[in-house]
């Protein structure tokens, strides 16, 4: 059994992330290389640093700490050699300013409960629970599925926010003892879809298929993220479309507006692939719900 995790953050009195007030837990890793990633600082599976370069002040005290040589200052230049980096932190401890923060930390299934259950009175009263996001929550599925087992013998509900890459096997393995899935949906045609993530998004139709096909549709809430010139273009929303009118019991979809978020990139020391857009406007958000509730969906934007 696997009884302890990474994960980079702990979002309390979440409301977006599923039914009523929730927890939700971010998980580390993910083998998707989406180019409008919200949470690049999950990508990784291992701890990584975040400089916030406005709040440095140029003492130095981090470049004299690493042990692996990793941080420098030069020419008034801070930088992090991502390759000797050990992730152990040293640095953003020495770091008066804050201007380090160390990204990911272990956590054993206890301590994680702990942490659940702290608002499990406002679970009660909402009808909330915990949310599993990331990252992708199931590139850790062996410690993930202990938990969410732990969630089920003390009442807690479970939703798992995923993009549903994963082996089949992998997926059926925690299908038990999810009780919400939030489903990422983006890209209809697969060469599409390889371009902009990495992946090839047959394993995720596959899952969705398959939770669909086991009387599981109605516990799926589709998400899909609103990319301007990516997903939003009437070739994909036809190709969607087409699919999720196919399975069995889908009931409902949020659309989820693009933002940008090139500076957390710039924290990490990672190329931005998104070219310069802004929001979907909202008569495109309007057109695209129009066009999901023609099939019967309900759509939350």
């Amino acid at each position: 059994m696997v009884d302890k995790g990474l994960i980079f953050d702990i979002k309390r009195f979440a409301i977006h992330d599923g039914p009523g007030i929730r927890t939700t837990v971010f998980l580390k890793g993910c083998p998707l290389r989406c180019w409008w990633c919200h949470n690049p600082e999950g990508i990784s599976p291992m701890n990584e640093l975040m400089f916030f370069e406005y709040k440095c002040m140029g003492c130095q005290m981090c470049a004299g700490v690493c042990p692996a040589g990793a941080v420098t200052y030069e020419n008034n230049t801070h930088n992090i050699n991502g390759q000797k980096c050990i992730g152990c932190g040293i640095c953003s401890e020495a770091c008066p300013t804050g201007a380090l923060k160390l990204v990911g930390r272990v956590i054993t299934i206890e301590e994680l409960m702990e942490e659940i259950e702290r608002d499990i009175l406002l679970y009660d009263n909402s009808d909330g629970g915990v949310t599993f996001s990331g990252g992708e929550p199931l590139s850790q599925h062996r410690f993930l599925k202990e938990v969410l087992k732990e969630c089920k013998k003390r009442g807690v509900h479970t939703a798992l926010d995923t993009s549903g890459y994963a082996p089949a096997d992998v997926f059926a393995s925690v299908m038990d003892y999810v009780d919400v899935f939030l489903f990422d949906l983006k890209l209809a045609d697969d060469e599409e879809h390889r371009k902009y993530t990495g992946v090839s998004n047959e394993p995720i139709k596959e899952n969705l298929r398959m939770l669909a096909d086991t009387g599981r549709g109605g516990d799926v809430i589709l998400r899909l993220p609103v990319i301007p010139g990516i997903t939003d273009t009437e070739k994909n929303i036809e190709g969607l479309l087409e699919f999720v009118a196919s399975l069995k019991d889908i009931r409902r979809i949020d659309l989820l507006s693009f933002h940008d978020v090139s500076e957390k990139y710039c924290r990490l020391g990672r190329e931005y692939k998104m070219p310069a857009c802004s929001a979907p406007p909202p008569e495109r958000l309007r057109l695209i719900k129009d066009r999901f509730e023609r099939i019967g969906l309900i759509v939350k934007m």
